[in-house]
């Protein structure tokens, strides 16, 4: 690594391909797989993220005078607001009809995915300022381009201080999250809940395995393409239902089977002998994240069993820190997972456009924080001892 007084080169590379895959993991870090090379890589290579999906690579990366790598941001020029999860489609609304022109724009992230993560992505060896340093980069870049905007979403709250302190817009979100507060098993986090939560847990995961359910929690090399095929069209039949056209094709799920298949836990359900939904989650350091779902039917409180229950189950066997389930959804509360603030960032190009998108961003923030505070008062947690 370089001591601080070497001179350092930012580039764009058009895509993870371009990249050492060690040296890309020496600066994203061990603690969260979807900003791993790995990942990033196979929704590049199955066609998932790509120009002919609006999301063309440009990752910018930081390199000292022998070409080590020591900084790295995932970024993408995009030419839609899709599959990003913080939306900003008001926005773009706004300044084309004011004559401006919203589209392409850069954006920071890991696409598909509303998964908190590191986004400035350096070295742990780098020399102080080199996180500074990138984000000027990412800026620089922005104007080179002539883009209309740079926006950095999910980024951890650390970033997302510091891209404030360098003048970007900021923005809050929520999501849900399960906290672990070191429980022994399933049985002692209900135990923390209120009587009639308590019950009401029980009641949908007996629920949910009526008729002959089963229900096998898979990681590794127990993942087959055979449930890759399954998941795949749960996957697809769901998103049809929902908003039309899934993201992510049948191809990238091999891939991240045959490249990351330790870090990825799939939680399939059968019935009489065949598959009928899936839930699944990518396995940090510290945390179990929920990305996907689907089934080919309904099946009440399915959904809750595979996607919330089994995920706290493994959380709590593995000693993981906690669930974040992944986008919306309120009526996560009841079944303990919390509103958590979630963060985004942005860079706009036309003065008068960012003025107006930042006094909307102030009173956003303080609406936001409010109903966060509310939500919470809604925890199903205990404030007292009661009696199952």
């Amino acid at each position: 690594m370089p001591d601080g007084r070497e001179p350092m080169a930012i580039r764009l590379a058009g895509s993870m391909a371009e990249l050492e895959a060690e040296a890309w993991d020496a600066v994203a870090g061990a603690d969260n797989p979807s900003v791993g090379h790995a990942f990033l890589m196979a929704l590049e290579e199955s066609g998932s993220a790509g120009a002919k999906t609006g999301w063309l690579p440009r990752h910018l990366v930081m390199e000292d005078k022998a070409g080590r790598l020591v900084a790295a941001a995932p970024m993408y020029l995009k030419s839609h607001s899709y599959g990003e999860y913080v939306f900003d489609h008001g926005w773009a609304e706004a300044y084309e009809r004011a004559g401006g022109r919203y589209y392409p724009k850069l954006q920071v992230a890991v696409p598909f995915t509303p998964v908190t993560g590191p986004r400035l992505l350096v070295h742990p060896q780098a020399p102080a300022g080199t996180r500074e340093a990138l984000i000027a980069g990412m800026i620089e870049v922005a104007r080179r381009l002539g883009v209309s905007s740079l926006h950095i979403t999910f980024p951890t709250e650390a970033e997302w201080l510091a891209l404030g302190s360098a003048g970007l817009l900021q923005r809050e979100g929520e999501q849900f999250h399960w906290l672990n507060r070191g429980y022994g098993s399933f049985e002692d986090f209900l135990a923390a809940l209120s009587s009639r939560k308590r019950k009401n847990i029980r009641k949908e995961r007996e629920a949910a395995l009526a008729g002959g359910l089963e229900i096998v929690t898979l990681t590794g090399r127990e993942i087959e393409e055979r449930h890759w095929d399954a998941f795949f069209r749960f996957y697809r039949h769901t998103g049809d239902r929902k908003w039309g056209h899934p993201y992510l094709t049948r191809d990238f799920f091999s891939r991240v089977g045959a490249s990351m298949a330790e870090k990825i836990v799939l939680v399939m359900a059968e019935k009489r002998g065949r598959l009928v939904a899936g839930a699944l989650n990518l396995c940090g350091r510290t945390t179990l994240y929920g990305r996907n779902w689907g089934t080919d039917g309904d099946y009440p409180f399915l959904h809750f069993e595979c996607c919330y229950y089994r995920a706290i189950d493994y959380a709590i066997a593995r000693g993981l820190e906690r669930v974040e389930a992944g986008a919306q959804g309120p009526h996560k509360i009841q079944r303990g997972y919390l509103p958590q603030p979630t963060y985004s960032a942005h860079w706009l190009r036309d003065a008068s456009f960012a003025k107006a998108v930042g006094d909307y961003l102030r009173r956003e923030r303080r609406a936001v924080r409010l109903e966060r505070e509310e939500l919470a008062l809604c925890s199903p947690f205990r404030k007292e001892p009661d009696r199952a």
